[in-house]
């Protein structure tokens, strides 16, 4: 039988406010636990777990071992194991692109439906790191995506970390831009299509939590 996973770094103590803890598992070995790193630091009261999984298998992979991860912790839908009073609010998130890999929405699916969030890009995260500059909605591939942002910030390179803590001050401009990117697509019938990307839910989750500890909401 397998051991429940005991108490995470920081959350126990007696009469305090249980605080959200984010364990993100990301499909990027370099950008997307360097942006994550930069957030954490930026919400310095959040509590965010990165599990970089290098992108073996791509999106379905990530999926899979996030909801194994869940279950094993009772962060599912379904789960064997109870969580207690300061594991309810937890939070298990996937970060992985669509790229042009077959079994994205089948990974996007098991997930909603075990209660994991979803931070996918189409067709990458460079799209999200684009938006903190400006507007950009053109059907772009991976390569075109990532040189329109070098274009922007020529100091950026894939473990960019200088560049993406500079990046913080501007996240709010990310997510206004990226709900408008998902309201076209929406419009479009075509939800996760080319370019999205849902990034800006897990920013505003991670702040909202900072928010709550630090009474500010």
């Amino acid at each position: 039988m397998a051991k429940r996973r005991t108490g995470r770094i920081g959350r126990r103590g007696l009469n305090k406010e249980p605080r959200v803890q984010f364990t993100l598992f990301c499909e990027g070995e370099n950008t997307e636990p360097a942006y994550f790193s930069a957030i954490r630091k930026f919400y310095g009261d959040a509590l965010v777990s990165i599990e970089s999984r290098g992108g073996v298998g791509g999106p379905i992979t990530i999926a899979d071992k996030a909801l194994k991860f869940a279950k094993s912790g009772g962060l599912a839908r379904g789960s064997r194991w109870k969580q207690n009073l300061f594991e309810k609010q937890d939070q298990l998130w996937v970060v992985f692109d669509r790229d042009e890999h077959e079994r994205y929405e089948e990974a996007v699916n098991l997930c909603e439906a075990s209660g994991i969030g979803v931070a996918g890009s189409n067709p990458c995260l460079e799209v999200w790191l684009i938006l903190h500059e400006q507007d950009y909605d053109r059907p772009d591939n991976s390569h075109q995506v990532q040189k329109e942002l070098q274009r922007l910030r020529p100091e950026y390179n894939r473990s960019g970390a200088k560049v993406l803590d500079e990046m913080m001050d501007r996240v709010r401009h990310a997510e206004k831009r990226g709900q408008v990117l998902l309201r076209r697509r929406e419009d479009e019938g075509d939800p996760h299509g080319r370019p999205s990307t849902t990034v800006g839910d897990l920013t505003k989750a991670i702040k909202a939590a900072h928010g709550r500890v630090r009474g500010e909401m």
